[in-house]
């Protein structure tokens, strides 16, 4: 989240916002989206491909063969290209051994997050396999993730106030990454031919909006799970209410398959609460409390075989104590564990955009702080451990 306005969201179809400020609310016709657009794909044309795109050469991983793109890009396209600052996007193209020469449909990958970069080849396997099969694959990676001008903690810290990283982030939602898209499509597809897109997760989200905004250059598009509110009911009140619904039904199931972890956890609760300053140091320095422990949920109510990954990491969440009247801790084990399984030091775009993109044409006002204390204490840790329920783990309620 990044502000108590959250920006109105830029799906919404047939329509532009006229401020670019993050918190705006105004909106325009769609006949403006057009125009810049096409002002936007005009300039591209125009350009001498040489210093905005450098193409590295071919190498290989198991049965595929790739390269990587550079595109030195607009920060802001609403701006002359001339007077707009510059960011770097990364895009890894990848081919079948034998195809790199052969003249194959383009298909780009929208990687889901918000925040997160394109997965790394190792070799022809899974979904990259099956794609390679027919299409020449580009893997983005989305501005601000992986190699595109990365906003991680240490580079956000350049700037010198919360308003001015504001106004840097406010160009690293959905509609620049397709301003992104169309920048990189017009140079890398023969004649500036439409591609298809793949969206998964808030990929999907993106894929939307380059339907909204530019649907000249699209051949198919395909979503995987991510559809992006697009009604006037639904708001990031309504996605997260619901959300809180499937959380408490994830944590049921959870504690039902593995009920001995009731009390593990609440007994790590009590023990952050107790320790000093309300939670103990992990190895990167950070501190792990009682709701940070709640994240877990994150990366485990949801996905294939989470439950067991988490329940696995209680099995060995304390050391054994190895001289007597030695005190109880927390292992090095569950910690470090810990912060492999939560990506918001490498990702932080993933915490600070994600409310935001359940914005449809109104401001969120903190929406996932509201909806978690709407039902008071459902979801508090501490109060769960006292009063001797089961500790809910979280979901995305951010």
């Amino acid at each position: 989240m990044l502000a108590t306005h959250a920006p109105p969201s830029l799906i919404n179809p047939l329509q532009l916002f006229r401020s670019h400020s993050l918190f705006s609310r105004a909106i325009s016709p769609f006949s403006a989206t057009r125009s810049l657009f096409v002002r936007t794909v005009a300039s591209m044309a125009g350009v001498n491909s040489s210093p905005d795109h450098v193409v590295g050469t071919w190498y290989s991983v198991p049965e595929l063969r790739l390269r990587n793109h550079r595109f030195v890009v607009p920060l802001d396209y609403s701006l002359e290209p001339r007077s707009s600052p510059k960011i770097s996007v990364f895009a890894r193209e990848v081919v079948a051994v034998g195809k790199e020469d052969q003249l194959l449909p383009y298909l780009l990958f929208l990687q889901g997050g918000p925040g997160f970069e394109c997965p790394r080849p190792t070799e022809a396997s899974g979904w990259i396999h099956k794609a390679c099969e027919e299409f020449r694959l580009i893997l983005m990676d989305q501005r601000g993730t992986g190699l595109s001008t990365p906003l991680t903690p240490s580079s956000m810290s350049q700037f010198k106030s919360a308003e001015d990283l504001v106004g840097y982030l406010k160009h690293f939602r959905a509609d620049n990454i397709v301003n992104d898209a169309e920048f990189m499509r017009v140079r890398l597809v023969p004649d500036a031919g439409p591609w298809t897109i793949l969206g998964q997760s808030y990929g999907g989200f993106c894929a939307v909006t380059y339907l909204s905004f530019a649907p000249q250059g699209l051949r198919q598009v395909l979503l995987t799970g991510g559809t992006p509110p697009i009604g006037n009911g639904c708001t990031a009140d309504t996605v997260y209410r619901v959300c809180s619904e499937q959380i408490i039904l994830q944590n049921e199931k959870y504690y039902k398959r593995y009920p001995q972890d009731i009390e593990i956890v609440r007994e790590v609760v009590n023990y952050l609460a107790a320790s000093e300053g309300g939670g103990v140091l992990l190895p990167s320095g950070g501190i792990l409390t009682p709701r940070g422990l709640q994240t877990l949920g994150l990366s485990c109510l949801g996905t294939s075989a989470g439950f067991e990954r988490l329940h696995y990491m209680f099995e060995g969440v304390w050391d054994p104590v190895l001289v007597p009247g030695a005190p109880k801790q927390i292992s090095y084990y569950f910690l470090n564990a810990f912060e492999r399984s939560i990506a918001f030091d490498t990702n932080p775009l993933y915490a600070l955009l994600h409310e935001s993109i359940y914005c449809q044409g109104a401001s969120s006002s903190w929406s996932a702080h509201r909806i978690r204390s709407e039902d008071e204490g459902k979801f508090d840790a501490i109060k769960a451990a006292k009063e001797g329920r089961p500790v809910p783990f979280m979901g995305e309620l951010m």
